[in-house]
């Protein structure tokens, strides 16, 4: 048991620590979240204080716009798991309890193999969240440096960690407001990357299943040594390629429901995170083009659009990976030898490939489904959203 724990210590642990590993005690998960919720409006309420001040000036609100949106993003992202702790129980525990039903070598390899590319996939996407915080961040230090560097009559214009308004005066306050922006950034993105992490665990772990019941269809009629050594010894009676294939559609729905429980949990909190990130980087792009704006303050919306795209890109991959891996079935089950199997067993495996035509999905709110396809969609999106917004300018 603890070796398979060991696939999922990453996810474990940054899940732990901002409260969102659905087994944690209710108190401590509580007092987690509370911590991170605390340490996340100490944020927002700075950023929505400035779209206060901006009043009616529209390049402001936009400025405003970008900072708040990102930091609701966050929010809903942590507080998602809170609403759900009950489905999100089932779906942790399913992790383990289905390497418990293993029985070859060759199904707890597959397994292995998809676990490790969430794990992976954890620990490459913490430490790009956590450097992308700090070298956003970070900028706002090169007027300070070039003021040493390359001094001229008067200061250089102060380039805030992110548009907020602290009541004080930005300059005097400067490195307190920075190394708070730093510490609390860390902590919120924290939060997002546990979200994430979770969810691509889960996503590997239905796709596990499906290469296991896909594997075990591709080998149904094989002679020879066979590797269902969980099912019946080999026969040829119709009798015994019945049980097989029954027990491998009901391994075959087990998957579909996993696959759904996930759609149905997540597709209203993806509704809203997208059409956030949507907004964002078509501000984000119009702050671009904007002509009083300075390079590095183009420069960190830049930033700010190629972070999106890639969130939004590892989400569609991992969706992408979802659909194949669901149509796969019945590419398995027409690669084994089922023209062995009698009359009766092939209509059985007819019905069986039928129900593998329509794909397991990962979508928002029913109108977006996250695969390598609609990605480009997002991206005309936001062009057009940008397009309207360069109107009003």
């Amino acid at each position: 048991m603890e070796a398979i724990a060991s696939h999922y210590n990453t996810v474990y642990k940054i899940s732990s620590l901002t409260g969102m590993w659905p087994d944690l005690k209710p108190q401590t998960r509580a007092l987690r979240v509370a911590l991170l919720t605390v340490v996340l409006l100490t944020i927002l309420l700075p950023q929505l204080a400035y779209q206060f001040m901006c009043k009616r000036d529209l390049h402001c609100t936009f400025q405003a716009m970008t900072a708040y949106l990102l930091s609701f993003v966050a929010l809903l992202k942590v507080y998602t798991f809170q609403f759900n702790t009950r489905t999100i129980k089932h779906l942790t525990r399913h992790l383990f309890y289905a390497w418990e039903e293993l029985n070859t070598w060759e199904e707890y390899e597959i397994m292995k193999s998809y676990a490790m590319n969430g794990k992976r996939f954890c620990l490459i996407y913490s430490v790009y969240c956590f450097a992308a915080v700090i070298i956003f961040t970070s900028m706002s230090l090169i007027p300070y440096t070039l003021d040493i560097v390359l001094p001229l009559n008067q200061s250089r214009p102060i380039l805030p960690p992110y548009r907020g308004y602290y009541f004080v005066d930005i300059r005097d306050y400067f490195f307190q407001i920075f190394w708070h922006s730093i510490v609390a950034w860390e902590i919120v993105i924290a939060g997002l990357i546990a979200h994430d992490c979770l969810l691509v665990t889960y996503i590997e772990h239905v796709c596990s299943m499906f290469a296991v019941t896909g594997f075990h269809y591709e080998h149904l009629f094989h002679d020879g040594k066979e590797s269902l050594e969980f099912m019946i010894s080999i026969s040829n009676s119709d009798d015994t390629y019945s049980k097989r294939v029954a027990l491998l559609v009901r391994k075959h729905r087990e998957a579909l429901e996993y696959a759904q429980l996930l759609e149905d949990t997540f597709t209203v909190p993806f509704a809203v995170q997208m059409l956030m990130v949507t907004i964002g980087m078509s501000i984000s792009l119009l702050q671009i083009t904007q002509d009083n704006s300075d390079i590095l303050e183009a420069m960190r919306y830049v930033f700010y659009v190629v972070g999106q795209l890639i969130h939004l890109f590892f989400l569609s991959f991992e969706g992408q990976r979802l659909i194949d891996h669901s149509l796969q079935i019945r590419d398995k089950m027409y690669s084994s030898s089922w023209y062995k199997a009698s009359m009766k067993l092939q209509k059985m495996i007819v019905l069986v490939m039928m129900k593998s035509l329509h794909p397991s999905f990962l979508s928002a709110g029913k109108i977006y489904i996250f695969s390598l396809q609609s990605f480009t969609m997002i991206l005309q999106t936001s062009m057009s959203y940008f397009t309207v917004l360069s109107s009003f300018q």
